[in-house]
């Protein structure tokens, strides 16, 4: 009889704290709604989601964030493509292959990464990264679209490698064993068995990476140059996230609503992503 109570007080706490857990997500969900419609009517949704111009404090203000989506959407997707197959491949070498002292030395470097703040890989990206680009590149200006990826691309590096290395030492060694009795080669096996078996945890890590690429503020506005320019690789341009965190200290009326307008969109953005892979991945196990 105790133990039955003990599990009902249990479930009833983890019950408490789900909802809790929902409701804060609903709560943050309305008040953007709430902040953020009046500017999208009073500007226009069209104005506001495909306009060019971003001129939020001239004496006649324009609101597009174009250039910002675009950055962000562009952003996002090169640090992908170079973040996932690095952090991929990272993740199957210190899970399957590398000796114990190397896959403790680089263990504790990933975690080291995860750590450091977002404004320590702006200052270094800002003193080291952009200096390099506008020498390498013969630029005026080394703040730029490129750095942003370069430093969001490392930024995700420790999610996922740490989550796809969970993933990879869950899967059981007798996949493996069968695998390799039916004459695969350990690398044939590694990649063929214990990849599939670990996909589900591996897009996990990637849905990771991705949030933390387009959530990221400070790190992006040191490197990135900070103008609301339409995105080009060696220029410099504004992410979403830097627009609100940039110009939010000193705004007000309209210019203050379209900031959070923008928060909402950036809300919305993160929202598609994440019900877009997870719709992939439950229709994947269901195959």
């Amino acid at each position: 009889m105790k133990s039955k109570n003990f599990e009902r007080i249990v479930h009833g706490i983890f019950l408490i704290l789900g909802l809790v857990t929902v409701g804060c997500v609903l709560l943050i969900t309305v008040y953007l709604i709430i902040s953020g419609i009046p500017a999208i009517k009073q500007i226009g949704l069209t104005n506001f989601l495909f306009g060019k111009v971003w001129e939020s404090t001239s004496s006649n203000p324009q609101y597009g964030i174009l250039p910002f989506i675009m950055t962000s959407i562009y952003g996002t997707a090169g640090a992908i493509l170079i973040g996932v197959p690095v952090g991929f491949m990272t993740s199957v070498y210190l899970a399957k292959v590398a000796p114990k002292k190397v896959k403790a030395v680089v263990e504790s470097a990933v975690k080291l990464l995860a750590g450091i703040p977002s404004v320590v890989y702006g200052l270094v990206g800002m003193l080291v990264l952009v200096p390099a680009i506008k020498n390498i590149f013969n630029l005026p200006d080394g703040s730029s679209l490129f750095a942003a990826i370069f430093v969001l691309a490392i930024m995700i590096l420790p999610s996922i490698i740490s989550v796809s290395m969970t993933a990879l030492e869950a899967v059981p060694k007798e996949y493996e064993d069968a695998s390799l009795a039916l004459g695969a080669t350990p690398i044939e096996t590694y990649f063929k068995v214990s990849v599939r078996a670990a996909k589900s945890g591996i897009a996990a890590a990637v849905v990771l990476g991705v949030g933390r690429a387009i959530g990221e503020a400070m790190a992006v506005m040191m490197v990135a140059g900070n103008v609301a320019n339409m995105p080009k690789l060696f220029g410099s341009v504004r992410f979403l996230t830097t627009a609100v965190a940039s110009e939010m200290s000193y705004s007000s009326g309209l210019q203050k609503q379209a900031l959070f307008s923008i928060a909402l969109v950036l809300f919305l953005f993160i929202m598609l992503i994440n019900a877009t892979l997870n719709f992939f991945l439950k229709r994947e196990k269901e195959r």
